[in-house]
């Protein structure tokens, strides 16, 4: 199944990811009032929408800012390069175990989002400020690096992130050693998308 090229897809059918795609039982079905109401403060910040990993995402000058997601538990506004963020409400969780920096807002009602609206705004505007001075967070070191497309893909899909939470240190290293062998963006971006299948099914990355 072909994942979505347009931001309007995904607030109208879904991500493509799925057969759920364009049906009733697709998770952005079951969200969507929330879903909107996100896209609705992005938008009245100027954020230009577009898409990446099959989700909207909102940039500013030139930098990813923030990316949406559904589950059929909740919905989710991950923000980009969160180490720049000063959390003062304590509202962000990590994406799972692997997440370097808690980063992300889980609603699970669509009037949370109403609720936690000046929030957002806050934290949005922080990064956009980040993002005209060309600021970047102070990596956190690890075993195997982690590259910067497998945390972006983590952040923006929250199914893959369960799943690859779920693998053994292990095999999620593998995943990681395998990416990092790439020179190119492109290339780590085309062997993540190949490997999500894999990861869905609990292999590592030579496993078959």
């Amino acid at each position: 199944m072909a994942m979505i090229t347009d931001a309007g897809d995904f607030f109208t059918k879904g991500c493509g990811r799925c057969d759920r795609f364009a049906t009733p039982e697709c998770s952005t079905r079951l969200w969507i009032d929330g879903l909107n109401g996100l896209r609705r403060i992005c938008r009245d910040l100027e954020l230009e929408e577009t898409v990446k990993w099959a989700h909207p995402t909102y940039i500013h000058a030139g930098r990813n800012i923030a990316i949406f997601g559904a589950l059929k538990s909740d919905f989710r506004l991950s923000f980009m390069n969160p180490g720049l963020l000063k959390d003062t409400e304590g509202v962000l969780e990590p994406q799972g175990p692997n997440s370097q920096t808690p980063g992300m807002i889980r609603f699970t009602n669509v009037a949370q989002v109403r609720a936690k609206e000046p929030v957002i705004r806050s934290y949005l505007w922080q990064l956009m400020v980040h993002a005209e001075a060309g600021t970047k967070p102070q990596k956190v070191e690890r075993e195997i690096d982690m590259p910067d497309e497998l945390i972006e893909a983590l952040d923006a899909d929250p199914e893959l992130a369960e799943a690859f939470n779920a693998l053994t240190p292990g095999r999620q290293k593998s995943y990681m050693f395998n990416l990092n062998q790439a020179k190119q963006s492109a290339t780590r971006v085309t062997r993540i998308e190949r490997f999500r299948k894999k990861i869905f099914a609990g292999k590592g990355a030579m496993e078959r």
